[in-house]
């Protein structure tokens, strides 16, 4: 796989040291970031869609974006926890390219850098360790707008944390197969790197090598929406973002997603977030 470490733009969202006590139970989380846990004390369990799995001390885990799973703890419990997105400046999620382990074991070296990751990014702890309270998308939008006001040195040196930690997961992992049945997961690969573009249906249709009906359906079953929410919902995802982190005027925020109507975009804007992008921006970014 030709991937380059300049292609790698993993930002912090949260990072922190969480303590429970038979209260670590959170059912169906789907999160669209990236988890890593160091576990310090004691045990609980993690249900994935390949059953369940017992977390130890001095282990980490990795936890993919969007990977449905549910959080079983029965008694005393603690861990580090650290919360990746992937840069918006990234035309691919060069995570997505690789099937990592769950576990592997953990290092004194791996446990330090989970500490001083804390220790420069005292504010991106979590306040509430119940995932409805920062697993939403104004929260998210908030964390990044947070990460990129960091000084510059904190930023480098978390970046270069959170590679040597992904560096051992990458040890392990392996190249997602290409000549598994993933035409759908092409066509999704598509849509993020010419998220800024005029997405046509007839291009995913093809690069999926499928009609355009078989195509809507099986990306509906697959996705659970049909591929023009989908568009929608990412183009105003990457809206919002350029909001709270770029200082361009919404008519440009507009054009530079490839849309034409701006009265349309405004509506589309509403729609998904319940208020418009003007409203969005004195709302989220202060």
């Amino acid at each position: 796989m030709n991937l380059q470490v300049e292609q790698m733009h993993p930002l912090v969202l949260n990072v922190g040291l969480a303590i429970h006590n038979a209260d670590w139970n959170w059912k169906n989380v789907n999160s669209p970031f990236t988890r890593l846990y160091y576990i310090t004390e004691g045990t609980a369990q993690i249900e994935l869609p390949d059953g369940i799995h017992t977390l130890y001390p001095h282990h980490m885990y990795f936890i993919p974006s969007f990977t449905v799973h549910t959080n079983i703890c029965d008694s005393h419990f603690e861990h580090y926890y650290l919360h990746i997105y992937e840069d918006h400046y990234s035309e691919d999620d060069w995570l997505e390219h690789w099937k990592f382990p769950l576990e592997i074991e953990a290092s004194p070296l791996d446990l330090s850098l989970f500490q001083r990751l804390c220790e420069i990014n005292p504010h991106m702890n979590l306040q509430k360790s119940d995932p409805t309270t920062y697993d939403n998308n104004p929260t998210l939008m908030r964390n990044l707008l947070r990460n990129r006001q960091r000084a510059f040195c904190d930023k480098v040196e978390s970046r270069g944390i959170v590679l040597q930690l992904l560096s051992h997961f990458l040890k392990y992992a392996q190249p997602k197969n290409e000549m598994e049945d993933n035409r759908i997961a092409k066509a999704v690969r598509y849509i993020h790197k010419h998220i800024a573009e005029e997405i046509e249906l007839e291009k995913l249709a093809e690069i999926s090598c499928l009609s355009k009906d078989h195509f809507i359906r099986l990306f509906k079953k697959g996705m659970g929406t049909t591929p023009l929410q989908y568009v929608n919902q990412k183009k105003i995802e990457k809206a919002q973002l350029l909001l709270l982190t770029e200082e361009l005027a919404v008519k440009e925020i507009a054009f530079r997603l490839a849309f034409e109507d701006y009265s349309y975009f405004n509506r589309l804007f509403k729609k998904v977030t319940g208020m418009t992008p003007q409203e969005y921006r004195r709302l989220y970014s202060h």
